[in-house]
């Protein structure tokens, strides 16, 4: 990605909120405008930033409008028309998954915003959309961001219970950029910039268009494309959704991945390839931008997600997990893109010139912190394949925990770092696969209080669903764990995550949880309930009670028994007495009701024992009144 222009502006400073900042920077138009649902904040982790910055990088002049009031015009005006492309986000989240909870009722806080008070609308990607299409029509809209980028195709919507179309169908946007979105915008941007149109922007990886239905009636049989079953079809056979899900799943691969094709009532939605991932030496330097790592200086209240990863680095991106429930795939890819030693050495000594840092790192890592540095022979030139996932058992994986040990001991080197910690989780089926003493020096040096393991479940035909490693796995991570804690002389916990309500998942499994967890005295407080959100495979189980890559039947929890298996995660709470003793007696198990050491939860509630013994103490009260 070469530079395209010289910079006019102060890189130093906030990207412009206002024409008055813009005019302190010598900006009289803007090239671009970023709206978001998120407030500024100015830091690589928040999307808005990072794009904004990576634009500006290539000589672009950017302004931000973040969390306009939908309802008027008046903010969408405050910075004019640009002179290339307006860029729409909802922001670092789904606006629904942000915004409603499991139960789908809506949450009282947005951590994007100052003070946690919401302030985006739902679906915010199409009505920011709308609201400038409205304003600016000759101006093109390119949308992009999580929830654009995992709504790029007909999904289902747990919050309207139904299949939506393509996010690129509902609004007036002329372009969809999928994935992270680098290589697109600043391919548009200069291709706008030399006089291009939109039409023009057809064959550049990462995007997504759209195509008139007499258009595709005249090329389908031209074009080397997979056009899976199209809308209509989606939502109305469940059959045909979980094929379409298995279909475009196998072509998220920016080396072998081919065109994708749906046809819409109203239109065609076209996917190209994703696009490329970005060199070792791309992403030094975009990480490297002068971010000033905070909230831009207009907010009073703080912004809450900008506490726990102000001073995070991003050491690579992608996963080759799969967990069923996860996007990443759809998202970042499966091939890790890493950042080289002496970037993130740079980085985190950037750290130590600054007043507010007080010594400590929170999180080095990416979707998954011990996958740092892994690489495949195949991911270059054949892409990662698509007959198999990537694991620890493939001997084309080069992965070594060394690594990340290597790099975490550089930095926790520098003069001025006092702790260097892992805060975004580990995969602890790549633990177990290392002989080196990895889980000791992370204990001893990068662990604060808790490491973070996502076991999810532990059962086999449970994790099976979820394409999680099993049982045995997790058993014997837990006892290095323990291992490595002894030897390390320090009291460190392991906090694992659980998942109730998965496809798969029954309310015996839940049972056998809940006696795990009180045999190893575990009561995490970090319990998921799962949630259906667009473009997972756990989503299509959900929607069509199949697994999409055999079509198998999968049983799916729904409504009361997601309420009872959630409840027996949380058994000791007093509140999920009856729900559990519901799940309990449904699989008929009473003896975990009772006093013995085994039980789950007692014969009765705490209220309804403590009622009665106050009114047992109360007759005999009386009755001692009554004799004296």
């Amino acid at each position: 990605m070469e530079r395209v222009r010289q910079h006019r502006f102060d890189l130093q400073a906030f990207l412009p909120l206002s024409r008055g900042e813009a005019a302190e920077q010598g900006i009289e138009e803007f090239d671009i405008v970023l709206v978001s649902g998120d407030a500024y904040v100015d830091h690589p982790l928040f999307c808005t930033a990072l794009i904004g910055r990576v634009l500006q990088d290539r000589g672009f002049s950017v302004g931000i409008i973040a969390q306009p009031d939908w309802r008027s015009n008046d903010d969408f005006m405050k910075l004019g028309a640009p002179r290339l492309f307006f860029g729409v986000t909802s922001g670092n989240a789904d606006s629904m998954v942000n915004a409603y909870t499991a139960r789908r009722m809506r949450r009282r806080k947005d951590v994007y915003s100052p003070g946690g008070i919401p302030l985006r609308p739902d679906r915010a990607t199409i009505v920011y959309a709308e609201r400038i299409h409205a304003m600016y029509p000759e101006i093109p809209v390119v949308i992009g961001g999580i929830e654009a980028s995992l709504r790029r195709f007909a999904q289902y919507d747990y919050w309207e219970d139904r299949v939506r179309q393509s996010i690129l169908a509902d609004a007036p946007a002329d372009l969809l950029v999928f994935g992270m979105g680098e290589r697109q915008v600043v391919e548009i941007a200069s291709r706008l910039e030399k006089g291009a149109d939109i039409p023009d922007m057809q064959d550049i990886p990462g995007l997504a268009w759209k195509m008139s239905i007499s258009t595709w009636r005249n090329l389908h049989r031209e074009k080397d494309w997979l056009e899976i079953p199209d809308y209509r079809a989606v939502a109305a056979d469940p059959k045909s959704y979980a094929r379409a899900f298995a279909l475009h799943y196998q072509e998220q691969d920016p080396v072998r991945g081919r065109t994708v094709v749906q046809v819409h009532p109203k239109t065609v939605i076209v996917q190209n390839r994703p696009a490329k991932p970005l060199f070792t030496a791309e992403l030094d330097h975009i990480y490297e931008l002068p971010y000033t790592r905070n909230a831009h200086p207009s907010y009073r209240p703080p912004v809450p997600a900008l506490e726990s990863v102000q001073f995070s680095v991003v050491s690579h991106r992608g996963c080759f997990g799969g967990c069923s429930f996860c996007s990443l795939t759809h998202h970042q890819g499966r091939i890790i893109q890493s950042r080289s030693m002496e970037s993130l050495v740079r980085e985190v000594k950037s750290f130590t010139r600054r007043d507010d840092f007080k010594g400590v790192v929170q999180d080095v890592g990416g979707p998954t912190a011990n996958m740092y540095l892994a690489t495949c022979p195949r991911w270059e030139t054949g892409g990662a394949c698509h007959d198999r996932a990537c694991s620890v058992s493939c001997p084309s994986l080069e992965l070594s925990l060394q690594n990340q040990i290597t790099l975490l001991r550089r930095l926790r080197s520098i003069p001025g770092v006092k702790q260097v910690f892992i805060g975004s989780g580990i995969r602890h089926d790549l633990v177990c696969a290392d002989p080196s003493p990895y889980l000791e020096e992370i204990c001893r040096h990068h662990v604060s209080g808790h490491l973070k393991v996502a076991p999810e479940h532990v059962t086999d035909a449970v994790t099976a669903c979820m394409n999680k490693p099993g049982y045995k796995i997790f058993e014997e991570f837990r006892n290095r764990f323990a291992d490595a804690v002894s030897r390390s002389g320090k009291k460190l916990y392991l906090l694992p995550y659980f998942m109730s309500g998965h496809p798969g998942c029954t309310i015996e499994d839940m049972v056998f949880l809940a006696e795990y967890m009180r045999d190893h005295h575990l009561y995490p407080e970090q319990v998921q309930d799962f949630t259906p959100t667009p473009m997972t495979a756990s989503t299509t189980m959900y929607y069509t009670g199949l697994n999409p890559f055999t079509m198998e039947p999968v049983h799916v929890p729904k409504e009361r028994e997601k309420r009872v298996q959630r409840a027996l995660l949380h058994f000791r709470d007093r509140r999920n007495y009856h729900l559990v003793r519901e799940g309990v007696l449904a699989v008929n198990r009473p003896d975990l009701i009772g006093r013995e050491w085994k039980c789950l939860i007692p014969e009765r509630p705490e209220r309804e024992k403590a009622e009665t013994e106050k009114s047992v103490r109360n007759k005999e009260a009386e009755s001692l009144r009554e004799k004296f």
